[in-house]
């Protein structure tokens, strides 16, 4: 593996160039109304190296809510304040083959969540951090991140309002079926949860430091950096998740505001945002970039 501070200024702008030419190819999301009308021409980067250097480009002053980007993160909270043996009672470990808020799956899986990295999962979990509401929740969590990864994480009321303003019926309805099993005690504190995390929000940069805890971070517990890395190769990308782990090969982890974090173990984090998605809901100039630096860079784990 080479190191990503052999990146060059004059490849990283040759291969931003290329992966915006892509993002023709996705459309932003529309589910969430702000998030239908974001320019989805925008697309910035941000490397963080172990060693101290930085790579940084594009629309880097962009602020964007990380949506499904918060997942990674709410599971290593519980693992580092629980432990793994007590989460996973919780949700499963599982690669899914169907969409992130797949009802479906979640009752032929017995209500039993498949994976942390889907709406399932992330719902339970959601209601498993502490706190006395889901604002004081929110607010410890958030506070826990930002103190970690001395990023500035905050939550976007007007995004929340948006995202409350679809009202998911989806959401809704695996939450209840989570309800019923006996995975998560009350319906609205779990959706309110999950709906706040997912409106954190930060740049580029922010994301990026956030991964740095993922890749070599000595403050979290070995073992729980393993445990979300592997899921974020194995699940990160929804059903997507395996075509690129051989594509790529590296933990990702999206979101559907446009956000995409990368994780290269013991060496860095490369967060980007580019808001156009592909089908599956996952960044298309965002994937295209990671996967050039991946290739010329010969940083895939596999």
């Amino acid at each position: 593996m080479k190191k990503l501070e052999t990146l060059t200024t004059a490849d990283l702008s040759v291969w931003v160039q290329q992966a915006k030419s892509q993002a023709y190819q996705g459309q932003i999301a529309n589910r969430i109304p702000k998030l239908a009308v974001v320019d989805p021409h925008c697309f910035a980067v941000h490397i963080c190296c172990k060693s101290g250097q930085a790579y940084s480009t594009g629309d880097t002053n962009c602020v964007f809510p990380l949506m499904s980007a918060i997942k990674p993160f709410s599971l290593l909270y519980l693992l580092e304040h629980l432990g793994l043996e007590t989460v996973f009672q919780w949700v499963g470990v599982q690669p899914s083959d169907a969409p992130f808020n797949s009802l479906t799956q979640l009752v032929s899986d017995r209500s039993f969540p498949r994976n942390p990295m889907i709406n399932s999962g992330a719902i339970t979990l959601a209601d498993k951090l502490s706190g006395k509401n889901p604002s004081d929740r929110t607010q410890k969590f958030c506070q826990w991140l930002n103190q970690l990864a001395e990023c500035n994480f905050k939550l976007d009321e007007a995004m929340l309002a948006s995202v409350r303003s679809v009202n998911s019926q989806t959401n809704q309805a695996i939450a209840l079926h989570l309800a019923e099993a006996g995975y998560i005690d009350d319906v609205q504190t779990a959706i309110d949860t999950y709906e706040q995390i997912c409106c954190l929000s930060g740049t580029v940069e922010d994301l990026a430091c956030l991964g740095k805890i993922l890749s070599f971070s000595e403050i979290i517990l070995p073992q729980n950096r393993r445990c979300v890395n592997a899921l974020m190769l194995t699940c990160g990308l929804y059903e997507a998740s395996s075509k690129y782990s051989i594509r790529i090969g590296l933990p990702m982890k999206s979101g559907i505001s446009g956000a995409l974090l990368t994780i290269v173990p013991k060496h860095g984090a490369i967060a980007t945002y580019s808001p156009a998605l592909d089908s599956v809901g996952n960044s298309v100039a965002g994937l295209a970039f990671v996967e050039a630096l991946s290739e010329n860079l010969h940083l895939s784990l596999l």
